[in-house]
């Protein structure tokens, strides 16, 4: 399946297949998508923006282009609907956060994986990027329908003590955190898209997973074992940040990014009008916004929470 990378003012025909470019926001987003041309207008071929699209997220989602209409596909799809697909190949991708486990300031990912596959003894290298061999168990990322989220385990071998090594360093600054917070990226791919394969695509692969590190489960001088959690089930993170308040703005007021108000109309903490700013009080309601801006309000509260229950 030829696939490039999308470029501007570009001619396009219907079945062709690009790619997100290099300079675009959602390349880094991993997500596991290609896009196929479905349409080019009354023509056989059409052009493509002067400035990419915001590519969509989902499979099956289209987006306007210039002339074109592109379709979000699976990037490995062609090759897993094959009668006889290749080897999928398992991942892993440590990122330690600067300052809360390590010193690094640019800390570089370690890469690994279990080897389980395809009968592969040594390192992979996929995308440029070499990935240890080591003994890994991953277990538990598969999603029910029970209504709570998956909490994968992650053990890894602790044979050669870098484990044990990384939780001190990450110990040494923040005292208990055990590699808490550090971010896990599960990466699939077919072993057909490896560096070392003729058909090498980096690129193609399944949507990465992204989990955290929850806690440490169990440590000891063979392996240690870590409980992951997704972002929105993370111990002691709370989405949104702030609390859910109907009726009060949590905004600072005047001038702050958030309120920006700088207007010279005065009003005291009661809506009444005031003469000087020095008495200017905002109320911290929502009517006390509309008195001070005309057009969209930047009201910090959740006026409409109190009609979910």
């Amino acid at each position: 399946m030829p696939v490039s990378a999308w470029a501007a003012s570009t001619a396009f025909s219907v079945g062709d297949i690009v790619r997100p470019s290099a300079t675009s926001a959602y390349f880094e987003l991993g997500s596991g998508l290609f896009f196929r041309c479905i349409a080019t207008g009354d023509t056989a071929t059409g052009d493509s923006a002067s400035t990419e699209p915001q590519w969509p997220q989902r499979l099956g989602n289209t987006v306007v282009d210039g002339d074109c209409t592109w379709q979000a596909i699976q990037s490995a799809y062609e090759s897993l609907s094959q009668l006889a697909p290749s080897a999928i190949i398992e991942l892993f991708e440590l990122r330690l956060v600067s300052t809360l486990n390590t010193s690094d300031e640019n800390p570089t990912p370690i890469r690994f994986h279990a080897g389980s596959n395809a009968d592969i003894s040594g390192n992979i290298v996929w995308n440029s990027n070499t990935y240890t061999r080591l003994p890994v168990v991953a277990d538990g990322f598969e999603y029910r329908n029970t209504g709570t989220l998956p909490r994968p385990t992650l053990t890894i071998t602790n044979l050669d003590n870098v484990m044990t090594a990384l939780l001190l360093d990450a110990n040494g600054i923040t005292p208990g955190n055990d590699l808490g917070l550090s971010e896990v990226r599960r990466i699939r791919t077919l072993k057909r898209f490896l560096d070392d394969e003729t058909t090498k695509d980096p690129y193609a692969k399944f949507p990465d997973e992204v989990w955290f590190i929850d806690r440490k489960a169990n440590e000891n001088r063979d392996s240690v074992t870590f409980e992951l959690a997704s972002k929105f089930d993370v111990a002691g993170q709370k989405l949104p940040k702030r609390q859910i308040i109907a009726n009060i703005c949590q905004w600072k007021y005047r001038e702050s990014e958030t309120c920006g108000y700088n207007g010279n109309n005065y009003f005291d903490a009661d809506g009444n009008t005031v003469a000087k700013k020095s008495e200017d009080v905002c109320g911290k309601r929502l009517e006390s916004c509309r008195l001070r801006f005309s057009d969209s309000l930047p009201f910090g509260g959740f006026p409409g929470a109190g009609l979910f229950k």
